[in-house]
């Protein structure tokens, strides 16, 4: 089969297209013939040898993949061949045709939903349902401000908040980006490149400001969320690139807490709860993941590189 590796951390080109021998399942394990690869802004940073963990070199890059169980081994019984799944984690990559998972990382993936859109759920969706659910315990009535709100965990995040209740406020950077997180139910959009920005998630909230602040970019942004956020606010640090100073008065005169988080820490049961949440939704369509773009699998640098630039919309997905 063919597969991306990964010999040396480096630039987008270090990405081969490589024949390697086809993964066989042990006990517990499940080989799933990938039709679509979810790529994620995290497996940019593994890449280029700038997250806290690296893989041992050689590697397959890639955790989220929807496709068809190939073959299980002994002791699988909740998927079968033939069945359709997406993957939360593989063994041994999802940038390839086929990849190895643990079984309790295969989730049916229901019909209505394509392949395309099943390796767009995986680090998006859990991120976004234990970010709001998880870690700010959102509720019903409660204003969510989603930064980001037009890439894949950001999509993510309007649609299950609008789902639960939540009043939600979105930002993009792009005039196409604004219109997809309208399309998606956010209530209000605003452009986050404008300074007054902070001033009018004030206003739409009533002067209260937002109770729970879901961040994509806190090295530039938490310091102005920090005066956005309501009293006994949350503000949910998703993703960061680098340092950022704030005045913590701002927390302090609100009650308020900044909490970090890391999809990959989430526990079994924390696991178990966040899939068949995400299993309800999409069977009832409440959860629509969107697909920026399919590129071949060849051209995983071209993907790398295309992550990474301003704009965000939906999710970019390799097809083998």
């Amino acid at each position: 089969m063919k597969a991306i590796r990964v010999y040396e951390f480096g630039d987008p080109e270090v990405m081969r297209l490589e024949e390697v021998p086809d993964p066989r399942p042990g006990a517990g394990e499940v080989v799933v013939r990938v039709h679509a690869v979810g790529v994620n802004p995290v497996e940019t940073y593994i890449r280029a040898g700038l997250y806290a963990g690296r893989p041992t070199l050689p590697y397959t890059p890639g955790t989220d993949a929807a496709g068809v169980v190939e073959s299980v081994g002994d002791g699988v019984r909740h998927v079968k061949a033939g069945d359709r799944v997406y993957t939360a984690g593989t063994r041994s990559g999802a940038y390839a045709e086929r990849t190895l998972c643990e079984a309790r990382h295969v989730y049916p993936l229901p019909a209505r939903v394509a392949f395309s859109q099943g390796a767009a759920v995986y680090i998006p969706y859990a991120t976004a349902y234990r970010a709001l659910f998880q870690c700010a315990r959102a509720g019903p009535g409660e204003t969510v401000l989603v930064h980001g709100a037009s890439g894949g965990v950001g999509v993510a995040s309007v649609q299950l908040a609008r789902a639960a209740g939540l009043v939600v406020i979105g930002t993009a950077g792009s005039e196409r980006g604004r219109r997809l997180v309208l399309d998606q139910g956010a209530h209000h959009v605003l452009d986050h490149h404008a300074p007054d920005c902070p001033r009018r998630v004030l206003e739409l909230t009533g002067g209260r400001g937002a109770d729970v602040i879901l961040e994509m970019l806190a090295s530039v942004n938490l310091g102005k969320d920090a005066g956005v956020v309501a009293r006994d606010g949350r503000v949910v640090i998703i993703g960061s690139r680098g340092a950022v100073e704030i005045d913590p008065r701002d927390l302090m005169t609100r009650d308020a807490s900044v909490i970090g988080m890391l999809l990959f820490n989430v526990t079994d049961f924390e696991a178990r709860r966040i899939h068949a949440a995400l299993y309800a939704g999409l069977d009832n369509g409440t959860l629509r993941p969107v697909v920026r773009q399919e590129l071949p699998l060849a051209e995983a640098s071209r993907a790398h590189r295309l992550i990474m630039e301003p704009g965000a919309y939906g999710k970019l997905i390799l097809v083998p």
